[in-house]
């Protein structure tokens, strides 16, 4: 009788969308500033769907994208390493399939994986097209059971493959992917079964096309800003019909939701898109790194703000902490370290620095203290206070060559780490899979040269295919 009574039990919590483990959702903008929110004080933009988020969860302050650009920031979060451990170099570079990815890890703990969105992963570079179902590095080769997504950016009325199957949407990209994901969402959640959903969102990135309903507040702007700001509104009502999604399906209290960007701001947006912080996207200053950062999570989060630094790195070392998972389930070599004693009560400092390398630059973040490496390899570095000096105005190098010291034979050693795992050293083999292939444009790839026709009028595609087409002509006449 005990036992029937148990078995009605978790029937019913099935049926209530109820599971021990908890729900993730990580969710994350393209191209987003750290001052691009109403609640971090952005004179124009309301984003009342992210404050609410904020308001109801733990908000950083300072809170870092992996890399200053998308493909290497994303890959900080499928592994928990900085960017150049696994190949990553820039955008449009692929992730190596020798990684251990956070989609894998969650799987193999009896979790359903879906991505919807931007993917960027797969090495190849222009605007997103739909990814093909042959593609050795679509999302599913790193372990997501369903995938709707594109190459890279996507805007209105775009396609999408859905795990190869082309598929064309009418409407906003970021609430299109929002309504797919809860669609994967509930159907799992009705069934008892604990999801992990990757929402990558195509905006506000270029080119920016918003509704003009959207864009109707910022009429004032010049052109391709109102655009921006009316992606951003756009984006943040999808923020609101996935909290409220989670609420019907009467799974919010126990669902862990990570919103934020993947670099820091655009430089050409007016107003401004990184409040006071020096440098843009592309840069190793805090411009370029720090972006908005929000975890909610009812059932364990007290509302509160934070300036503990964090960041991307840190997802997959977390959610492994939270989950339980086991220690194999990422390489021995991580850059992250677990959030989840923060998300319980403060933290004094963080034990484990922030390092950062992106296209022969360098940085280092010891809590207040930051040290750029303007070119590795050389003799020059920089040393910044960002509590008492979060602009990076004033170089302390020289006032404090102590504290400079500390953080560059740090820096340095960490440098070398990482160009070990460059090599291959923290893989099983020893070395780097030697079908790895390099970065390439989808409008010359021979994979794609079938769709051109069909694609070439196409707004999003229209210049990168007529661009492919002009390099080409060139090289047959030479």
């Amino acid at each position: 009788m005990q036992r029937i009574l148990l078995g009605l039990v978790f029937l019913g919590a099935a049926a209530l969308g109820w599971t021990a483990q908890p729900h993730v959702v990580l969710v994350m903008a393209d191209d987003m500033g750290w001052g691009q929110t109403s609640y971090n004080g952005h004179p124009v933009l309301r984003t009342p769907h992210l404050d609410a988020m904020a308001a109801a969860g733990l908000r950083f302050d300072r809170f870092y994208a992996g890399a200053p650009n998308c493909s290497p920031t994303r890959a900080t979060v499928m592994t928990g390493r900085t960017n150049d451990r696994g190949g990553v170099e820039n955008h449009g570079f692929a992730l190596r399939l020798q990684e251990k990815t956070l989609p894998r890890a969650l799987r193999a703990a009896g979790y359903a994986t879906g991505h919807f969105g931007k993917w960027h992963l797969n090495g190849y570079r222009g605007p997103g097209a739909p990814i093909l179902g042959t593609d050795a590095h679509h999302p599913g080769a790193y372990g997501f059971d369903e995938w709707l997504s594109a190459t890279n950016f996507f805007d209105r009325d775009p396609i999408l493959s859905r795990k190869g199957k082309f598929e064309e949407f009418k409407g906003d990209s970021s609430e299109i992917v929002v309504a797919e994901a809860l669609k994967f969402i509930g159907g799992q959640a009705k069934a008892g079964k604990p999801t992990f959903t990757v929402i990558w969102y195509g905006s506000p990135h270029s080119p920016m096309v918003a509704a003009e309903a959207d864009k109707a507040a910022f009429g004032a702007l010049e052109p391709n800003s109102a655009n921006h700001y009316g992606e951003l509104v756009a984006m943040d009502r999808s923020i609101g019909a996935l909290r409220k999604g989670l609420r019907d399906l009467g799974i919010a209290d126990n669902t862990l939701v990570w919103f934020n960007s993947d670099n820091g701001g655009l430089p050409e947006i007016k107003p401004g898109t990184v409040r006071n912080l020096r440098g843009f996207k592309g840069s190793v200053h805090e411009g370029g790194l720090r972006v908005p950062g929000i975890v909610e999570w009812p059932a364990q989060i007290k509302p509160r703000v934070t300036a503990y630094p964090a960041g991307t790195v840190d997802i997959f070392p977390t959610l492994a902490d939270v989950i339980g998972l086991p220690a194999g389930a990422l390489l021995p070599t991580v850059d992250g370290t677990s959030l989840k004693p923060l998300f319980a009560r403060e933290l004094p400092a963080r034990e484990k620095p922030l390092g950062f390398r992106h296209q022969n630059r360098a940085a280092w973040i010891d809590n207040r203290y930051k040290l750029i490496w303007p070119k590795v390899g050389g003799d020059k570095f920089e040393l910044y206070d960002l509590v008492a000096d979060p602009q990076e105005s004033r170089d302390l190098a020289m006032e404090k060559p102590e504290i400079a010291q500390r953080l560059r034979t740090a820096l340095l050693a960490w440098n070398d780490s990482v160009q070990a795992s460059v090599a291959g050293k923290d893989y099983p083999e020893g070395r780097v899979d030697p079908k790895h292939p390099e970065s390439r444009d989808w409008t010359t790839a021979p994979e794609y040269a079938a769709f051109l026709p069909q694609w070439k009028d196409r707004p999003e595609f229209r210049q990168a295919i007529t661009k492919a087409g002009t390099k080409g002509g060139k090289k047959q006449k030479q």
